[in-house]
């Protein structure tokens, strides 16, 4: 093939997509037009820039998002790659120092000689004879947008992903928030997070502030359409008063050292960069003005004097409706050169945005080789995703995070919490087992892999 393959955007799928196809020799052009354009999320022009929490989620194997981690791992993911090489502590997950993680990735794909990186706006769908991939993410151009629904034939659909606040490490008042994990797993996840607690009194006054706190106001052409495993911690507590001591402010498994009591009520920050200067506030993104963010977070103990590095915000997040338009292997149904990859694809979160880029540029390389493009097994994380995204009812479509849940049944599978894990353990070794397989059948070269051998 003379004609280079093309990647739009530049975040984590794009990034993960021209990694896979470098891998195969295959010439790529990686688009992205930040810094010339940049969006309402994003403060800078890096690539693979990380706009809401740092957290990868869990690196348990024996959970879904884990499991995902370590499938990727072994295939030769850039993403995990730098994220490991960019981790802060944040007991059994996965979290990273931004800066560090992004200078990472943008490190390794200028290194390779087979991208070409432009920055510069993709408005339109190259022609067909291109190899396309587009992973232009949840703030696609308006531009390209258009040009997208025009493909797809219907408009494009759209939620609103949210951003946690950050404060300054140092303005956090340490004679009353304590460090501990809500499920210590040992010495090393002891410390990782800050916990703030609340008694009755100071819940119900925070909660009180926040019921009657100003919202941002929607435009016009916006709508109240939410991701439920992200939602803004005001709408949470819409559903009643006592929801947030189940959610986000739940205080079980934590013991508040001045009363050597449970706390009534737990505001968790988690590290955000590798120097432990700045952290986030766990699961409290909102939709609300910064005055009044500044008013009521202030209420909660501990955080009376803190400084704020960033207020939380919510913003757009579109993606197309893949079981209409999607193949398992990410390719579109009408033309099979054309690719889409990351959060514009249907699937929720840094991860999974990551394995939809890393399964896209597999693909892409196939046929840019004159291959077919194979899908992933669906005993695997990132086939059972792959596999939700295009057969999914696409009446009732909304993105999704990995879980067990999108797996193929288990033979004989247990039942009840012990079942659970056991199943969950059994998913695990017959993924881990299949994508071996798979990843034979390919013959993956060699060259720049970063697979991680056992584990």
């Amino acid at each position: 093939m003379n004609e280079p393959v093309h990647v739009i955007g530049g975040g984590l799928a794009g990034c993960e997509a021209a990694w896979q196809l470098a891998r195969w020799n295959v010439r790529t052009v990686l688009w992205e037009m930040r810094p010339g354009r940049s969006t309402p999320a994003h403060k800078t022009g890096d690539l693979a820039e990380l706009v809401c929490s740092n957290s990868f989620r869990s690196d348990v194997i024996t959970n879904a998002a884990g499991l995902l981690k370590e499938e990727m791992r072994r295939f030769g993911s850039i993403i995990l790659k730098a994220a490991d090489s960019a981790k802060v502590p944040a007991g059994s997950a996965l979290a990273v120092d931004r800066a560090e993680f992004s200078r990472q990735v943008r490190d390794a794909l200028e290194s390779r000689p087979e991208i070409e990186i432009r920055h510069d706006e993709v408005t339109e769908l190259p022609g067909t004879k291109n190899i396309t991939i587009i992973a232009s993410g949840p703030l696609t151009s308006d531009s390209l947008a258009t040009a997208i629904a025009e493909f797809t034939g219907e408009d494009a659909l759209y939620f609103y992903d949210a951003i946690a606040p950050v404060v300054e490490a140092e303005t956090i008042d340490t004679t009353i928030a304590f460090k501990g994990s809500r499920y210590d797993r040992g010495d090393d996840a002891a410390g990782d997070y800050f916990n703030c607690p609340l008694n009755k009194e100071e819940y119900d006054r925070f909660y009180d502030a926040l019921m009657e706190a100003a919202p941002v106001t929607w435009h016009e052409f916006e709508k109240d359409h939410f991701f439920e495993g992200c939602l803004p911690i005001e709408e949470l507590a819409r559903r009643g008063r006592d929801t947030l001591c189940f959610g986000p402010m739940k205080p079980v498994g934590l013991v508040d050292p001045r009363t050597g009591r449970r706390p009534h009520a737990v505001v968790q920050l988690r590290q955000d960069n590798r120097a432990a200067t700045h952290y986030n506030l766990v699961g409290f993104q909102n939709h609300l003005k910064f005055a009044e963010q500044e008013r009521i977070l202030r209420l909660i103990p501990g955080l009376a004097k803190a400084e704020f590095i960033r207020f939380g915000q919510i913003h757009r997040n579109s993606f197309i409706n893949s079981p209409r338009v999607l193949r398992p292997t990410y390719q579109t149904r009408a033309r099979a050169g054309l690719f889409f990859a990351g959060q514009i694809s249907g699937v929720e979160g840094y991860l999974e945005s990551a394995a939809a880029g890393l399964m896209a540029g597999t693909g892409a390389a196939a046929l840019a080789r004159g291959q077919e493009p194979r899908p992933f097994p669906p005993t695997t994380a990132h086939g059972a995703l792959a596999h939700y995204i295009t057969e999914a009812d696409p009446r009732h479509f909304v993105p999704t995070n990995i879980s067990f849940g999108l797996f193929p049944a288990l033979p004989d599978a247990g039942r009840g919490r012990r079942g659970r894990r056991e199943r969950n353990r059994r998913h695990g070794e017959r993924a881990l087992a299949d994508l071996a397989a798979f990843c034979a059948s390919l013959n993956l070269p060699d060259h720049g892999s970063t697979a991680v051998q056992g584990g």
